[in-house]
């Protein structure tokens, strides 16, 4: 029985770890859109102007963005067949953690004390939670055809933002071209 109260704990700090660092993703594109026809690319200024970060992230994730679809095959162009803007939001959340071990009067043990209230410890953390959007637009009908969002946790680790930018990027972009998902 000690063995699983030792156990338990270790198991659950590398389930948080593996939560915290991973990236969800999800997309949504035009079904009627003949994504074979985009080959080019530029980025829309005037979206990407109104994202909400800072202009160094801007271009972190602009880099980003170019690299993968660059490796797609895509190249950058002054006439392209699709455009690329960005939107991000950010939102912090509080977690509270709880521990129900009771310290009743004979030492350690579990649930209620009449002797002892408000047995256990608690602790309090908070973390900010980024999403960010990654639109295709067909340049020439103006229209949104593929949109890519990445929700995660965002490091507070200035030497570890450009690693965590790429990291959203490569994940959202797995999704495209739709159908294509590993």
């Amino acid at each position: 029985m000690n063995r699983i109260f030792k156990v338990v704990p270790v198991l659950m700090l590398f389930v948080l770890m593996a939560s915290c660092s991973s990236v969800k993703v999800a997309s949504d594109f035009d079904k009627n859109a003949d994504f074979n026809q985009f080959k080019t690319f530029a980025f829309f200024k005037t979206g990407i102007d109104k994202a909400e970060i800072s202009d160094l992230d801007k271009r972190r994730i602009l880099r980003a963005i170019e690299s993968e679809l660059m490796a797609k095959g895509f190249t950058k162009s002054e006439n392209p067949d699709m455009l690329v803007s960005i939107f991000t939001k950010s939102r912090e959340k509080v977690n509270v953690y709880n521990n129900n071990y009771g310290y009743g009067p004979y030492g350690y043990g579990w649930g209620w004390s009449p002797y002892y209230w408000n047995s256990g410890y608690n602790s309090v953390s908070t973390s900010t939670e980024g999403t960010l959007f990654v639109d295709f637009i067909d340049a020439k009908k103006k229209e949104l055809v593929w949109q890519g969002m990445g929700i995660g946790y965002l490091s507070q680790k200035m030497d570890k933002k450009e690693e965590r930018i790429n990291e959203f990027v490569a994940k959202i972009m797995e999704k495209y071209p739709p159908g294509m998902d590993k």
